[in-house]
């Protein structure tokens, strides 16, 4: 059965890296609590700037910072209904500030994507 993805490119300043990383362990933990099957955070290190579209242009990468790119999996679309609405309402996401993360949301690219192919 093809399963759901919710995916996201964003950049980090490197200086960020560690806080960075110690909201998505705990961010991860809460999705998996909800039923998410996978949480994948990954940091790019082999991603050329392409000359018309790349990571990096997508997010107007800065000298000083490193692309994301990460992915939840679901059962279904359904189901990443569900476990995000279960998610937005704990306590331990919906008390986090955007302002105070330790990258810039608004450079953030974000969507749900419905598999289209699994091996």
């Amino acid at each position: 059965m093809p399963r759901y993805v919710d995916g996201f490119v964003l950049p980090v300043p490197r200086a960020n890296i560690a806080a960075y990383r110690a909201i998505a362990r705990k961010a991860g933990k809460v999705w998996k609590e909800y039923g998410a099957l996978e949480y994948i955070e990954c940091m790019g290190d082999d991603v050329p700037p392409g000359r018309t579209t790349s990571f990096a242009r997508s997010v107007k990468l800065k000298d000083d910072e490193v692309v994301f790119f990460s992915y939840i999996v679901y059962k279904s679309r359904k189901h990443r209904d569900a476990v995000n609405a279960q998610v937005m309402a704990d306590p331990r996401i919906a008390k986090m500030d955007p302002k105070t993360m330790p990258f810039d949301a608004k450079r953030m690219i974000f969507g749900g994507f419905s598999a289209a192919v699994e091996l």
